[in-house]
C-alpha cells in the first residue's frame, strides 16, 4: 500500500458505533447524589443535551450522525491512517505499525469529534453558550472551535496550570470567540471558595470540571459541554475506529493490537471500541487492547472501582468507574489532558474483565519515545499522545529479530505545537518522573461517597 490510507469526504461514517449492546455485561446507573437514587432523563437534561441522555443508554447498535455535524466534520474528516515505515524500520520491527492520525483537525486533536454533536444538540434546544472545562487545552480549544462556527458563546475553565505552560491555546480558543479563564477563579462560587481554601491552587481538570457546571447551572441560556467518560462523549468518537476500519481495506494488513493514550478515555474509546466490539462478538477474540496512563496518573492502574464524582466540588452525579478520589490532586506533569482521576465506566469495566490491558510510564520515558517518533515520522504529538507512542514501541520490540508479524495500531489523537516547552524541558533534563505513592491514593480513596 501507499504510505497513507485516505478516504474522501462521502466516506465519513453515517452513524456512529454503540458498543453498549457488545457489553457481556451490564453498566450501573448514575445516582443522583441529592436522593440517592438512579439519574433520571430529566435530571441529566439538566446541563447535558436531551439527545446525549438518549444516547447513554442506548440499545441501538449504530446512532445515526446528523447531517448537520456531518457537514462539519468534513472540514478535516475523514482522518489519515499512515503506516509508520520509518518508525518500524529505526525499531528493526517485524511489526507493521499505524496511526490514526487525529492532529489534522483545526483544534489539532481528536476533540471535536464529540464537541461538534454538543454544541449542535445545545443549540437545537435553544443554549446560546456553553461552558466547559479543559485541562491541556485540547477539549477546550475543540468547543471554542464549534461554538464558534454556530455562533454561539463559550467560557473555558482552563486548569491553572495548563493555563500558564501553554498560553497559546487560549489564544487559540480567544481567536474562536470564547472566553478562556484559569482554573480555580473567581468567576464562580466555586472557584472562589477553592482559593479561600488555597489561594495557591495550581487547579485540574476536576476544578475546572467544577467551575464549568456551577456556571451552566446558573444560567439558564447555558449548556454544558463534557470532553470525556460518559458514554455518549465516547459513541461520538468512534469515527475514528470505524474510519479505519474502512482504511484497512485498502491494505493487506488488520491489527492486532489496539493502542491509545488514556486521560478520561474519550480518544482511547473513539479508536478502540469498534475493535472490542469485533474482539466481544468473537470474530477476532485474540486481539491486544491496550491503555497507557502517567503513573503520576494512575487511574487503571491503582485506582479502585467504586461510585464517585466526576469533579472535586461533588456537583456532577454519581458513577461507578476506576478512580483515585474525586479530591485526588495529580502532580504538575505536561499531559495536563490525562490529569483525570477517574476513567470512562465502559472503559473502567473493560479493563476490569481483563478485555483491555492498562500500562502506566513516566515522563521522561514518553517523551524520549516521542522524539524517536518526531526523528522518524517527523509528527511532533502532544505529551499525551507520546504515551501510546510509548506503549507502541514497548510492543512494536517484542518483534525485533523476529519472523512473527504483528499489526499495531494506536490513536495519535492530537499534534504537540502548543507544548513545545515541554520539549524543551525534556531536551534540558528538568522533567521530573513521579509515581502517585499508593499511601496517598488510598487517603483519597478512604474518602469516596458512600453508595448503597
Amino acid at each position: 500500500m501507499d504510505k497513507k490510507a485516505n478516504l474522501i469526504e462521502n466516506d465519513i461514517p453515517k452513524n456512529w458505533y454503540n458498543i453498549l449492546p457488545d457489553l457481556p455485561f451490564e453498566m450501573e446507573p448514575m445516582i443522583n447524589p441529592a436522593n440517592m437514587k438512579p439519574l433520571t432523563d430529566e435530571e441529566f437534561a439538566g446541563v447535558f443535551p436531551k439527545e446525549m441522555g438518549k444516547q447513554e443508554h442506548s440499545r441501538k447498535q449504530y446512532i445515526p450522525i446528523p447531517e448537520a455535524v456531518r457537514d462539519i466534520y468534513r472540514i478535516w474528516r475523514p482522518s489519515p491512517l499512515i503506516r509508520a515505515t520509518r518508525l518500524e524500520k529505526y525499531l528493526g520491527t517485524n511489526a507493521h505499525i499505524y496511526f490514526k492520525w487525529e492532529g489534522v483537525s483545526p483544534p489539532g486533536s481528536h476533540k471535536p469529534n464529540t464537541a461538534v454533536p454538543q454544541a449542535y444538540y445545545h443549540q437545537k434546544e435553544g443554549k446560546t453558550r456553553m461552558t466547559t472545562e479543559t485541562g491541556a487545552g485540547q477539549w477546550g480549544s475543540a468547543v471554542a472551535f464549534a461554538t464558534g462556527l454556530l455562533g454561539m458563546d463559550a467560557t473555558i475553565y482552563m486548569a491553572k496550570l495548563s493555563f500558564t505552560q501553554k498560553p497559546y491555546r487560549k489564544v487559540l480558543m480567544r481567536t474562536w470567540g470564547a472566553e478562556c479563564l484559569p482554573s480555580p477563579s473567581n468567576n464562580t462560587s466555586v472557584g472562589r471558595a477553592i482559593l479561600k481554601k488555597d489561594p495557591n491552587n495550581i487547579g485540574s481538570l476536576t476544578t475546572a470540571i467544577s467551575e464549568a457546571l456551577d456556571d451552566a447551572m446558573h444560567h439558564e441560556e447555558t449548556g454544558y459541554g463534557i470532553g470525556s467518560l460518559i458514554t455518549s462523549v465516547c459513541l461520538h468518537q468512534t469515527v475514528i475506529g470505524l474510519e479505519a476500519q474502512e482504511q484497512f481495506k485498502q491494505t493487506e494488513d488488520y491489527p492486532d493490537t489496539v493502542i491509545g493514550c488514556i486521560g478520561g478515555g474519550s480518544n482511547f474509546a473513539g479508536v478502540s471500541f469498534p475493535f472490542i466490539g469485533e474482539k466481544l462478538r468473537g470474530e477476532r477474540p485474540d486481539m491486544k487492547i491496550i491503555t497507557c496512563e502517567p503513573m503520576s496518573c494512575p487511574t487503571l492502574t491503582k485506582g479502585i472501582f467504586a461510585y464517585d464524582y466526576g469533579d472535586s466540588e461533588g456537583l456532577t452525579p454519581l458513577i461507578k468507574m476506576t478512580t483515585l478520589g474525586h479530591d485526588f490532586m495529580p502532580p504538575a506533569i505536561h499531559a495536563g489532558g490525562l490529569r483525570l482521576h477517574c476513567k470512562a465506566p465502559i472503559v473502567s469495566k473493560l479493563a476490569l474483565n481483563g478485555t483491555i490491558e492498562p500500562r502506566a510510564y513516566h515522563q521522561n520515558e514518553v517523551f524520549e519515545a516521542a522524539t524517536t517518533f518526531a526523528r522518524t515520522e517527523g509528527f511532533v504529538v502532544a505529551p499525551e499522545t507520546a504515551h501510546a507512542v510509548k506503549g507502541v514501541i514497548d510492543e512494536a520490540l517484542k518483534f525485533k529479530n523476529t519472523k512473527e508479524k504483528k499489526v499495531i495500531l494506536f490513536n495519535a489523537s492530537g499534534h504537540g505545537h502548543f507544548d513545545l516547552a515541554a520539549y524543551e524541558s525534556y531536551f534540558d533534563g528538568t522533567l521530573v518522573d513521579y509515581e502517585y505513592p499508593f499511601e496517598l491514593v488510598q487517603e483519597c480513596l478512604c474518602r469516596l461517597p458512600k453508595v448503597e
